[in-house]
């Protein structure tokens, strides 16, 4: 019955959102539609069933993708880009040397307009953080977080841990065992957008 009398409501209402809404509805009744989890994929006639096989597959999959299009624009065949260091590939790809960059120290009002910023949603990344709940904690870590921005900045570093993505293989269309049906979209952690933004403002 709820159901019908927020139907009848998003076709009376005469506004662009009908997919948000529906999305709400769908969410606060956990009614998702297709389920996002991948139960089998078909190598070369094998149907793979396993989990950490299948999550070995599209790790390989999508590592292969992004080597061929580095050869691609490179144009060099056996050119071995993770024989170098990025600053070293970065030199080599542009003709015109890079121009210093005068960095500066970011302010608590800085994070904090940073945290702002982002959307509130409820997907995190490899730290487990939603942008959601960063900025329902925000008044509690802007000091600490403001102090390990700077001190990154200053000495240059960009903390290992905050360049870890979660890959997430989303199916566009076809047949769902079929790898190369997916597409990979890479979710970062709360804290590393919020560094990313610091230093994209004070740069």
């Amino acid at each position: 019955m709820v159901l019908i009398g927020l139907s009848g409501f998003v076709k009376d209402c005469h506004c662009d959102n009908y997919k948000t809404v529906w999305n709400i509805i769908k969410l606060e009744t956990n009614k998702s539609g297709i389920s996002d989890k991948i139960n089998t994929l078909n190598v070369e006639g094998n149907l793979i069933k396993n989990r950490q096989e299948i999550i070995n597959i599209f790790n390989n999959y999508f590592s292969s993708i992004a080597k061929n299009i580095i050869l691609t624009h490179t144009n060099q065949s056996n050119y071995k880009p993770y024989d170098t260091t990025p600053l070293h590939y970065l030199f080599q790809s542009f003709k015109t040397p890079f121009p210093n960059i005068n960095l500066k120290s970011s302010s608590t009002k800085d994070v904090e307009n940073v945290i702002k910023s982002l959307k509130p949603k409820n997907s995190y990344g490899y730290d487990g953080i939603s942008t959601k709940l960063l900025k329902i904690s925000s008044a509690f870590i802007i000091s600490p977080l403001t102090y390990i921005c700077n001190k990154s900045i200053s000495l240059g570093i960009f903390p290992d841990r905050l360049k870890y993505a979660v890959v997430k293989p989303v199916f566009k269309k076809g047949d769902r065992s079929n790898i190369t049906n997916y597409r990979p979209i890479s979710m970062l952690g709360s804290f590393s957008k919020v560094f990313e933004k610091i230093i994209f403002k004070i740069t």
